[in-house]
């Protein structure tokens, strides 16, 4: 049994510049990796079969799951005889804005490329990332980067400044569609992109927390009010910068001292079941 890290992601900034003529929004982002990971376990098969097993019964067991996708399309792509048993063990909330599912089939491609002695390097890991998910590419890499288009161009940048980073996602789930089709690009505060990536570069924690932006926010906050009542708590209990990520619901809330992350997480209990305090990786 191979066994592979797939942490969790969330978004520093996220900008939608405009719709494609293929329907998909230009994106410019960053992303960056935090301590929150699935354990994706890897078994070779001798009958090409591809089986799923998650611990979280709300994963899909199907051709659905992102890691399944992942498993076939290099099984179809190099002709590869052997199958795998692939289980997952969910730590990252489903369905939360952190890419939990990208992260996984980024986990099964690494981890197969071993297995089936395929031998690519990273570079064609993520291209076959961006046929399974916009984010797989970035997930394949890990780290700290700009990502543009779809989200499949990546830009690497070196990890922010190091903090805790407390998670919090309310038990709502949020269709990406459904955001990204209530956006009104010509009525939204676009984050500033440069801003933050010189924040990341000069190491300045405090311009970093000032520049957090998500175009997508205000249009889940209007649609889901727990999710604005839980930015509101996280402000309320001293946290450096807080935003939501992704498409959400998950918000997150940066702080440097670990007294203070206790105290948010306790404050947090009564509002969210599901609050996770980890630390920025932001490495690749």
């Amino acid at each position: 049994m191979l066994y592979v890290k797939a942490p969790a992601k969330i978004n520093l900034t996220l900008d939608v510049l405009h719709k494609r003529p293929d329907g998909y929004h230009e994106v410019e982002m960053i992303m960056t990796t935090v301590d929150l990971a699935d354990r994706v376990g890897l078994e070779l098969r001798h009958d090409g079969a591809i089986l799923i097993h998650s611990s979280n019964n709300f994963v899909p067991d199907d051709q659905r799951n992102l890691a399944y996708q992942a498993a076939k399309l290099l099984q179809d792509r190099f002709n590869v005889a052997e199958g795998v048993a692939i289980s997952i063990d969910k730590q990252i909330p489903v369905a939360a804005g952190l890419a939990g599912g990208s992260s996984d089939a980024a986990a099964t491609l690494k981890g197969l490329n071993e297995l089936w002695h395929l031998n690519l390097s990273i570079d064609e890991l993520a291209v076959l990332g961006e046929e399974i998910g916009s984010d797989v590419s970035f997930c394949v890499y890990g780290g700290t980067a700009i990502a543009r288009g779809r989200g499949e161009k990546i830009e690497h940048i070196p990890a922010p400044p190091s903090s805790w980073v407390i998670l919090a996602k309310p038990t709502i789930s949020v269709s990406t569609a459904a955001v990204y089709g209530g956006l009104k690009l010509d009525n939204v505060e676009h984050p500033n992109t440069a801003d933050m990536v010189e924040a990341i570069h000069t190491n300045d924690y405090v311009k970093m927390c000032d520049t957090l932006g998500n175009v997508l926010e205000s249009v889940t906050l209007d649609m889901h009010p727990e999710v604005s009542s839980i930015k509101e708590q996280m402000k309320r209990f001293g946290a450096d910068g807080v935003l939501m990520s992704g498409s959400g619901p998950t918000v997150f809330a940066l702080v440097q001292t670990e007294a203070r992350t206790t105290r948010i997480v306790n404050g947090l209990k009564g509002f969210c079941d599901e609050v996770y305090a980890v630390r920025l990786l932001g490495d690749r």
